[in-house]
């Protein structure tokens, strides 16, 4: 028989994670869009660019993202627009997804972080 406090009565990490799912809004998120940073040098943000970063800071998973944030939502603009441009090199690329996954914009960094968008019709 095992002890009442062995490894074999806990419940696994995993099962854990799950327990303790965070919903994120599916309308998005309502805050005020922070201001984008400026670039560096005589650089200046495009319309796409600045199209996407209000995109990105209504989305639902914005909710959880604070001010500390704005570098790398921004960071993300400028990696997309390299990947898209076509020309990032294969660093940007993977850069671009672990802040990607950093933010929780893809389906397996929302499981990873415990977050999950619900419609808040159906709750």
């Amino acid at each position: 028989m095992t002890k009442p406090f062995s490894r074999a009565h806990r419940r696994p990490p995993a099962a854990a994670a799950r327990a303790a799912l965070v919903d994120l809004p599916g309308s998005g998120c309502t805050l005020p869009v922070p201001e984008i940073p400026e670039r560096p040098g005589e650089l200046e943000w495009s319309p796409t660019e600045l199209a996407r970063w209000d995109e990105l800071w209504r989305s639902p998973q914005a909710v959880m993202w604070d001010d500390t944030a704005r570098g790398t939502v921004a960071v993300v603009l400028v990696y997309e627009s390299a990947i898209l441009a076509g020309t990032a090199s294969a660093w940007m690329a993977q850069e671009a997804r672990y802040a990607g996954e950093a933010l929780g914009l893809t389906p397996k960094a929302l499981v990873a972080l415990g977050w999950r968008i619900v419609d808040e019709a159906q709750e």
